[in-house]
């Protein structure tokens, strides 16, 4: 049994990062377009990590997950969650679109409520999603079907996964951490974070230090 996967690990990342938002908009300085371009760029990348997130669960893990024995039921269930968690990340998305453009109080404040909608569902899908797949996860560890799907996921350019990284660290708790980094070997993982993470923490971390 492992302390936790690391997809518990990357749901951790995304409850943070919907708490940073929240935050930084309840905040938002009227009028200040440094700032809607600071969270407009951190919104790119959470954007992106979720998309690319949900979309890989439907893509690699639940055919791995029903070959471990989870039932196509509840893999239908998860994936109607992803669509209304899609849909949220869409109107959030738009709100976000439109507090860049005008960087005014009224749009940080409506693109705060699209976010407060985005992350209940969110959170409700993760919770569900852990409930039920955690355990199954932590069952298997080391077996050939996680390890053919921890393969899978790690198909990405090397931005991309130095993005991810420095993301998915970003604030995390050492369990969350351990989970992250486990498989990667560490003279790799400093490769990657030191010059493909570059970008996020020199745009994007910046955001939530502010």
């Amino acid at each position: 049994m492992g302390e936790m996967s690391m997809n518990k690990a990357i749901h951790a990342a995304v409850r943070r990062d919907l708490g940073r938002f929240l935050n930084a908009l309840e905040r938002f300085p009227d009028g200040d377009r440094t700032r809607a371009a600071q969270l407009g760029a951190a919104w790119q990348n959470f954007d992106s990590q979720l998309t690319r997130h949900h979309e890989g669960e439907h893509e690699i893990a639940w055919p791995a997950l029903q070959k471990l024995g989870v039932s196509p039921e509840l893999l239908a269930q998860l994936d109607a969650e992803h669509d209304t968690m899609a849909a949220a990340l869409a109107a959030s998305r738009t709100a976000l679109g439109a507090l860049q453009n005008s960087a005014g109080a009224a749009d940080a404040a409506t693109a705060r409520a699209a976010i407060q909608e985005l992350q209940r569902v969110t959170v409700d899908h993760l919770e569900h999603e852990e409930a039920e797949i955690e355990p199954v996860y932590q069952a298997n560890v080391g077996s050939p079907e996680m390890k053919a799907m921890g393969r899978e996921f790690a198909k990405v350019g090397p931005v991309q996964g130095g993005t991810f990284f420095a993301w998915a660290l970003d604030g995390a708790a050492p369990a969350e951490s351990a989970a992250i980094t486990s498989t990667v070997p560490k003279p790799v993982l400093t490769v990657i974070l030191g010059l493909f993470g570059r970008s996020y923490r020199s745009s994007i971390a910046p955001t939530w230090r502010s």
